[in-house]
C-alpha cells in the first residue's frame, strides 16, 4: 500500500508555481489589500486592455508615444495627480561595429528606473529603445509607478525589503496592468539586421512568465472579472498559465482566506 501511494504521488500533476512562491503571492496580495485596498481596488481599479478604448491617442514619434503612454498609465493607476517627471535615458551604445561583428556583453541601460530623492517630485526614466514597443512601454511604466505607490507604505513587504522588486511586479498587476506585465515577461522573436538574421530572447520584470501570469489569475478572481475578457489579448503561453492558475485557485484554501480580506478591508482603507 505504501509503495502504491508513493507511485501515485510521483505521477501527481505539479502546480504551476512552487508552493513557496504561491504563498508569497498570497501574502503580497494581503499586504497590498491591507495598505492600498478598500473601495479603490474593488470598485475603481480596471483590468487595462491593449485597445484603443484605453489608449485612444495617435502619436507621431517614439518620444510622444512615451509621454502619452505614461499619461494613461498614471491615470489608470489612480496616480494622475502624483508629481512625477519622466525622462528618457541615454541611448544604448550600438553593439554592431561591422556587418558581421557584434560586441558581446556590452552594457545596456535598464528598461526603466524610479527615484525619489526630491520629496516634491519623483523621477522615472525609460530606455528609449522600448518606446516603439507599446506592451513593454506600459509594463515598464506600470512597474516604476508601482515603486512609487508601494514606496509610500511604511510596513515592510512580505519577507522583508529584499523582496521589494518581486512585490513591485505583483503591485503592477494589482494596479490593473497584468496583461502587459505577463505578455512582456518573456520575449522570443526573429530579427533581421543587414547581413545578420536569427532569433533573440528578452526578459523583463523580476517574476517569471508563469509567476506573473499567476498574479494576473489572482487579480481576475479577486475582481470577479470574467477571464474570457483577457484571453484575446494574452500570449499563448500566458493564456495557458492563467487558465491553469485559475483552476488551481478554485481548489486553494489559502486563496479562500485571501478573498476574506475583501470584506474586511473593502469599506475602511482608501488607496494611498
Amino acid at each position: 500500500m505504501e509503495l502504491r501511494i508513493t507511485m501515485l504521488n510521483f505521477f501527481k500533476k505539479r502546480h504551476l508555481i512552487s508552493d513557496e512562491n504561491f504563498l508569497f503571492q498570497i501574502e503580497a496580495y494581503k499586504w497590498l489589500l491591507g495598505n492600498f485596498g478598500g473601495n479603490a481596488f474593488y470598485e475603481e481599479t480596471s483590468l487595462v486592455l491593449p485597445t484603443k478604448d484605453f489608449f485612444p491617442e495617435l502619436v507621431n514619434s517614439p518620444e510622444e508615444a512615451a509621454e502619452v503612454t505614461f499619461k494613461y498609465v498614471k491615470n489608470y493607476s489612480g496616480m494622475k495627480d502624483w508629481p512625477c517627471e519622466l525622462n528618457a535615458q541615454e541611448p544604448d551604445p550600438d553593439r554592431k561595429v561591422a556587418p558581421t561583428i557584434i560586441i558581446q556583453g556590452s552594457d545596456e541601460s535598464p528598461l526603466g528606473t524610479f527615484s525619489a530623492e526630491n520629496p516634491e517630485k519623483a523621477l522615472i526614466t525609460y530606455n528609449p529603445a522600448i518606446a516603439s514597443d507599446p506592451t513593454q512601454l506600459v509594463a515598464t511604466f506600470a512597474h516604476e509607478l508601482a515603486h512609487y505607490l508601494a514606496g509610500t507604505c511604511q510596513e515592510p513587504p512580505p519577507g522583508g525589503w529584499e523582496n521589494w522588486e518581486f512585490v513591485t511586479d505583483i503591485a503592477a498587476v494589482f494596479m490593473g496592468f497584468g496583461i502587459f506585465m505577463a505578455n512582456s515577461a518573456f520575449g522570443f522573436k526573429q530579427f533581421t539586421d543587414d547581413d545578420l538574421q536569427g532569433w533573440s530572447t528578452s526578459r523583463s520584470g523580476y517574476l517569471s512568465e508563469a509567476e506573473i501570469s499567476y498574479s494576473l489569475a489572482i487579480f481576475l478572481k479577486l475582481k470577479e472579472i470574467d477571464p474570457k475578457e483577457s484571453y484575446p489579448y494574452l500570449d499563448t503561453n500566458v493564456k495557458a498559465y492563467v487558465k491553469r492558475g485559475l483552476k488551481e485557485l478554485n481548489e486553494s484554501q489559502s486563496y479562500r482566506e485571501l478573498k476574506q480580506v475583501k470584506s474586511a478591508e473593502n469599506s475602511s482603507l482608501p488607496i494611498a
